[in-house]
């Protein structure tokens, strides 16, 4: 396979399109600080992230001592999401070679999507931010459908936003995206520069791309061309 003319390729956002940590690390280690907790190193909460705000801060707080109370949830989102997206951009940066690989896809016929478990409005911010906006048709975030990943529901309406037929890949870097993907039916490529939550043989991946240069090679391999 030469050319990904009507192939429609999915792209998660934290972990595997922007390293967003450093700034997700501030906003809960801000959330967790107001609450007399411990903070968390850059490197811990890399591991943390994939599944949305909610389960960041659960995971946070259960990491920094006694689980954090259901009726006190909401609110410490609420702080979470306010922290963040006055910081959203402040340390996240694409990783190498993000952008040039993006244009290559495109220009080899591919249709991108960002599929994240970010909220949508956010992920928008962050894509216009990091200049490369425009490059993704289509962007579906976690409070855009009723589920999120690792439901196959997001991955499905990235497609029909794409409008395409020639089939789907999703990259990624978490159980999230590798149980979605087995869910949707499409094959899935590990970004394994990202933040994996799980050992590669959970993760079970088509393909795996160690550097962004190796994406499309890698999207060839799990489409098997």
């Amino acid at each position: 396979m030469e050319r990904f003319d009507g192939i429609a390729v999915l792209f998660d956002l934290d972990g595997t399109l922007v390293d967003t940590a450093p700034d997700l690390a501030g906003a809960m280690n801000a959330v967790l600080a107001g609450a007399g907790r411990p903070t968390l190193p850059v490197d811990e909460v890399r591991h943390l992230v994939g599944r949305g705000a909610r389960a960041l801060i659960e995971r946070g707080f259960e990491a920094t001592g006694a689980p954090v109370e259901e009726d006190a949830t909401p609110a410490l989102i609420a702080q979470f999401l306010d922290h963040y997206r006055e910081h959203i951009a402040d340390a996240s940066a694409l990783y190498p070679c993000a952008g040039e690989t993006l244009d290559a896809l495109i220009a080899d016929g591919a249709r991108l999507a960002t599929c994240t478990n970010k909220p949508e409005g956010l992920a928008r911010l962050l894509l216009h931010r990091l200049g490369v906006f425009e490059k993704f048709e289509a962007i579906v975030g976690g409070d855009s459908l009723p589920v999120r990943k690792p439901d196959p529901g997001p991955l499905k309406e990235c497609v029909v936003r794409l409008g395409t037929k020639g089939g789907a890949v999703m990259v990624g870097d978490s159980t999230a995206d590798s149980e979605a993907a087995r869910a949707f039916g499409c094959p899935f490529v590990w970004a394994a520069f990202g933040y994996a939550d799980a050992a590669p043989e959970v993760l079970a991946p088509d393909a795996t791309a160690r550097s962004f240069l190796q994406i499309p090679d890698t999207i060839r391999e799990a489409l098997g061309g």
